[in-house]
């Protein structure tokens, strides 16, 4: 072994990844939706009209992740897309009235976890937090792109 399991920090980064994601699940569950789905209405809620090639930039997941996330959505009714005024073949995508009231319920659960994270650190140590986090982020690219 080339470094002790208790000095790999990316074993806790994923546990509290698993620990978000778990709690999520379950408090987006009862708006019917799951954490990719309720991550696209989040986005779509803040950026209408944004394509689906954009919104998985924005969602961290693959086009072809999303294109069954949106299909998944608009089966439902809770996404419509239409094709762009000027570029025919992009389809822009939007909440509809049913998707939004999904997205509300959903988050009013979401967002009590992202409040006791919140609530666990000072201002300050929030934005250290995502500084460190930050710089993981570019350490595992360098480490990544050398291998």
């Amino acid at each position: 072994m080339g470094m002790p399991a208790e000095e790999r920090l990316g074993l806790d980064i994923k546990r509290a990844e698993q620990a978000l994601i778990t709690a999520k699940q379950a408090a987006v569950r009862p708006a019917g939706l799951t954490v990719p789905q309720y991550a696209a209405l989040l986005a779509l809620a803040a950026s209408p009209g944004i394509s689906g090639a954009a919104l998985a930039r924005t969602c961290l997941v693959t086009p072809q992740a999303m294109t069954v996330v949106l299909k998944n959505l608009e089966e439902r009714g809770l996404v419509e897309r239409s094709p762009h005024p000027w570029h025919g073949n992009v389809l822009e995508i939007r909440l509809t009235e049913t998707g939004r009231a999904a997205l509300e319920a959903a988050d009013e659960r979401a967002v009590v976890i992202e409040r006791a994270i919140a609530a666990e650190f000072s201002a300050e140590e929030r934005e250290t937090l995502r500084g460190l986090l930050a710089r993981c982020s570019d350490a595992i690219a360098k480490a990544a792109s050398r291998l």
